[in-house]
């Protein structure tokens, strides 16, 4: 494993010597350092993902604020959703083209502007806001395009070996921390004013952005080709590797919509079932994600050492898959919260291991655009998880949790068939 990846750190120049010199230069590192350049870069996941998770708890306070529909209201997350799914590869293409902070600082400016729209529009005008807070959630949207997706290329970029797969660990589990807090932290804020997670994550936004901009360490540019030659280049990688990357981006999406659509059963059941609500109902809400997120870190730092990724992918899947049938089986409580404990484990084994072949996919010259890929499928995975689960809540747990196994199980099959470690990671031979 290390010296397939460690072929991308060799043939690269280096015009400096030292760690720091060698990696702006473009030498991969074999070592990850949890210095302020690394924590800089992961708190880029996690403060995205705030975006929307951290809204759900106060989108019944938005609706009674603005006096709108529970559907209007629900294109709070459409509008920032739909926007950034759209955008996600136009800006691998500009990371790849001019940089990954030139792309990162600007979107993460975008995203907290949008913030500040939106607070400022509630502030304002009040009951009149909604189509100013439209606007600011556009803007957020187009600015997390250029966020998360591209620190996993960055990471890629900066680390080879086992310093990957636990950077990309890293990553997944502090976008993980994100969703386990976002709960509790939107319940709290919401105490304030419905209107007061704009302003945090806004706020939130704004030093991140300065941190990345002055301490975030990048690669050298690749040297610069026609877009013709580019989008070209793009294709020849999913032309040589079209089955096993479309196996991984399934994968990715697959896991994301099969984890946020069971928080949405749950959700749902917590407040019908159990009459859990507010800050009580967010700490459940976050124990899955916990899990995910635990289990992420694990696999980035340790399992991927000993264990072959397509193994781990699949086995992530069947993890979900066998928890979701087994709900349609079992009707306990105490099983419930069991069971989706180890949705989340599954998801968080699979994702981090994900992260990895696909970063690792190309070299450094298409890496943004590949891993902005990846951010888009995952991006819509969790988009059409919950509103797909709530259709199907309408014909009851057992067709809801077969029909959601039964997609697991596909996508468990397709990346243990389709999944090749060996052909799918870059190598020096390729360019």
């Amino acid at each position: 494993m290390h010296g397939r990846d460690s072929n991308l750190a060799r043939g690269r120049g280096s015009t400096g010597a030292g760690s720091s010199k060698a990696r702006s230069s473009g030498q991969a590192s074999d070592k990850v350092k949890f210095d302020a350049a690394f924590v800089s870069l992961s708190l880029v996941p996690f403060v995205m993902v705030l975006g929307n998770s951290i809204l759900i708890p106060v989108l019944p306070a938005i609706k009674s604020a603005l006096g709108v529909s529970p559907a209007m209201s629900g294109l709070v997350i459409t509008a920032f959703s739909v926007p950034a799914g759209i955008m996600i590869p136009f800006s691998g293409f500009l990371a790849d083209r001019y940089g990954r902070k030139a792309v990162m600082v600007p979107g993460l400016g975008l995203y907290a502007l949008g913030g500040f729209v939106a607070a400022a529009a509630a502030i304002l005008f009040q009951a009149g806001a909604f189509p100013l807070l439209m606007v600011g959630r556009v803007m957020q949207g187009i600015g997390a395009a250029g966020t998360a997706s591209i620190a996993l290329a960055l990471a890629g970029d900066l680390y080879a070996g086992p310093a990957r797969d636990q950077a990309m660990g890293v990553l997944e589990a502090t976008n993980g921390f994100g969703k386990v807090v976002s709960p509790v932290l939107g319940a709290a804020l919401g105490l304030a004013a419905w209107y007061a997670p704009f302003v945090f994550f806004a706020v939130l936004t704004v030093p991140v952005a300065i941190a990345v901009a002055l301490l975030a360490k990048e690669a050298r540019p690749p040297a610069q080709s026609s877009a013709r030659d580019y989008f070209g280049s793009v294709l020849q990688v999913f032309s040589r590797k079209g089955a096993a990357l479309g196996a991984s981006l399934l994968a990715g999406m697959t896991a994301l919509f099969l984890l946020f659509g069971t928080l949405f059963f749950l959700s749902e059941t917590l407040e019908s079932r159990f009459h859990l609500r507010g800050v009580l109902k967010g700490l459940v809400l976050a124990v899955p994600v916990l899990a995910s997120s635990i289990a992420a870190y694990g696999s980035g730092t340790y399992l991927q050492k000993l264990v072959d990724r397509r193994f781990l992918v699949f086995g992530g899947l069947a993890l979900i898959t066998a928890a979701l049938v087994s709900l349609a089986l079992i009707q306990n409580p105490y099983y419930l919260y069991g069971a989706i404990f180890l949705i989340g484990v599954g998801s968080g084994t699979a994702l981090a291991t994900l992260n990895v072949l696909v970063t690792s996919s190309v070299k450094q010259e298409r890496r943004g655009m590949i891993t902005s890929d990846y951010g888009a499928v995952r991006f819509f995975g969790v988009a059409l998880g919950p509103p797909l689960f709530g259709l199907l809540m309408g014909r009851g747990n057992l067709v809801l949790f077969l029909a959601a196994g039964g997609i697991g199980l596909v996508a468990a099959i397709l990346a243990l068939v389709l999944i090749d470690q060996k052909s799918l990671m870059v190598t020096g031979r390729e360019s």
